[in-house]
């Protein structure tokens, strides 16, 4: 694991969050404030608000809405959830396939908040190297390595390791901005960070690595190795074409390291933001849900979205159904917009509609199966090992993952999670084929282990790409995004936009300068909050401001033309 920069390891040091780079502002302390997030006048009580989609950005967003008293229709064509999506394998039972997110750094404050409050379980993810995986098998060309530790590695594991480190804390001075973000120090931050957009907003991963000098005096075997195998959760090289900025905000708020899952399954989060009844909300009666306000079941999705008059936008539903609201929040991955659902192109700025246009999505595949038991925990006699490890490989299955849920409850593996081109190389093929091919690359690493034997009911898979609600994984920003990524997360400030161009809201985490992880959909999501609560002419306490109200003082960089 790449933990040696983590300044959050002294017992009285504040943890690192992810708090910014590019906007610090403490969304976890603006929910959990005692004043509230704010409040609207009471003529707008009970006014309804679209939501379209039922993810975590829309969840959070119509829980944060409907507790001020405006009431949030939520428009959803598939489940609740969105990329949270835990599909059991028995209805009933708590074994799922996290085919979405699956884990979650405990850096993600303002999602844990939710996770707290609802008092779901988790535990650590076993991801390769940690106390949690028990054991990794690093599979390279051909050659199977055991490890515990880095330590256990050969020598250039730790030559990697130590290349990445000192690039980082050279280049990015890490150590120091990890510091800065622990204190919630927002000068020192924007400081240091508004400096590393101006170095890599037109750079990509792989240039960082093959340009410093800390890589430079090694092999390209070294770079290799490291885009294959990685550290924290795993390899790097589907990432390479992507902006420098995405890998430093990931490795500076510690998304890839101290990963947790939800026991029983990510997807109990937004449904329980569906399904709870908070004490302290506005206008609506205690006992009162997003579940209760939508008789249980949210609308169809969304075919259209149109200006109706100067205050109120028109939604059509899948079943042409047309409803008028003074204020929609669009959740769904930005290019729905130009594929699944027609918007008004009016609705949004062009310089915005090349933003979103322009938005790449990484494409991500998984297959699951269920065990009789975890059997990988049987001891090898001859080795004194277990006889099945976490696995990293060069191979087609990439990463293998082992899920114990006890001696007397079946295990789950997930025998292939994949990225990009190597998802493609799944994306024509049914399940079934899916576990052949993955079983035919594990046999090759373990050739005593008959894993074949000990899978029971049906397997699990997902390519996010062939599904036409979502057409990929998550937002990969290439180098040069960083004026889209600005245009886009920023469009819930609208005082200076037209009038013809209010009352819509973009969250997601596409939108956010965070995708692929969760904290990214929650913080666009409350910004949206703040910006409906605003259009309806609501404000915030004094002692606890929104995001909107510091936007303009510590907002992203502008970099110009």
């Amino acid at each position: 694991m790449n933990d040696s920069a983590d300044v959050s390891t002294s017992p009285d040091a504040p943890p690192v969050t992810i708090f910014g780079p590019d906007f610090p502002f403490a969304y976890d302390d603006w929910i959990s404030h005692p004043s509230g997030i704010g409040a609207i006048g009471p003529e707008a009580y009970g006014q309804e608000v679209a939501i379209i989609g039922a993810g975590m950005a829309g969840m959070v967003a119509a829980y944060e809405l409907m507790k001020i008293g405006l009431r949030p229709v939520v428009y959803e064509p598939n489940r609740i959830g969105g990329r949270l999506r835990s599909e059991p394998f028995v209805p009933g039972e708590p074994e799922v396939a996290e085919l979405g997110g699956m884990r979650f750094p405990i850096s993600s404050s303002s999602f844990y908040h939710y996770v707290n409050k609802f008092g779901l379980r988790t535990r650590p993810f076993p991801n390769p190297l940690t106390e949690a995986a028990g054991s990794t098998v690093v599979d390279m060309n051909g050659e199977s390595l055991y490890a515990r530790t880095l330590e256990d590695l050969p020598e250039i594991y730790a030559e990697i390791a130590a290349a990445w480190d000192n690039a980082l804390e050279r280049i990015a001075g890490f150590s120091q901005m990890q510091d800065a973000i622990a204190r919630r120090d927002a000068p020192e931050i924007k400081r240091r960070w508004n400096q590393l957009v101006h170095d890599w907003d037109d750079r990509s991963f792989y240039d960082f690595l093959s340009t410093s000098d800390e890589f430079g005096k090694l092999s390209f075997r070294h770079r290799e190795l490291f885009g294959q195998v990685g550290f924290g959760t795993g390899g790097w090289d589907s990432d390479f074409s992507n902006s420098m900025l995405e890998i430093l905000r990931v490795v500076l708020t510690n998304c890839d390291t101290d990963q947790h899952l939800i026991v029983g399954g990510a997807e109990q989060v937004p449904r329980r933001l569906w399904s709870d009844t908070p004490y302290r909300i506005t206008h609506w009666p205690v006992g009162t849900s997003l579940s209760s306000l939508h008789n249980g079941s949210p609308r169809a999705g969304v075919k259209a979205i149109r200006r109706a008059d100067a205050d109120h936008l028109e939604v059509v539903d899948s079943y042409g159904v047309a409803k008028q609201y003074k204020a929609v929040i669009v959740t769904c991955q930005a290019w729905l917009l130009t594929t699944e659902i027609d918007c008004e192109e009016s609705l949004l700025s062009m310089d915005l509609w090349m933003a979103l246009d322009r938005t790449r999505y990484m494409q991500s595949s998984k297959t699951f199966v269920m065990t009789d038991r975890p059997f990988w925990r049987d001891v090898d006699p001859a080795t004194g090992r277990e006889v099945m490890s976490m696995t990293l490989t060069d191979r087609l299955t990439r990463g293998t993952y082992l899920f114990d849920n006890g001696p007397d409850r079946p295990g789950v593996i997930c025998l292939s999670y994949t990225w990009m081109t190597d998802s493609l190389k799944m994306l024509p093929h049914p399940v079934e084929r899916r576990v052949e091919l993955a079983l035919r690359a594990l046999d090759n690493i373990y050739p005593e282990v008959d894993i074949k034997s000990h899978i029971v009911g049906r397997p699990i898979t997902v390519s996010w790409e062939a599904d036409p609600s979502f057409l990929g994984a998550f937002k990969g920003s290439l180098p040069g995004h960083y004026r889209y990524n600005t245009r886009m997360y920023g469009h819930f400030i609208q005082d200076d936009l037209p009038a013809h161009q209010r009352g819509l809201f973009l969250a997601g985490d596409d939108v956010a300068f965070m995708p692929a992880w969760v904290e990214g959909a929650v913080q666009s999501g409350l910004n949206s909050v703040w910006g409906v609560m605003h259009h309806f002419g609501g404000q915030t306490p004094v002692d606890n401001p929104g995001p909107g109200d510091v936007y303009a003082d510590i907002g992203p960089i502008d970099v110009g033309d």
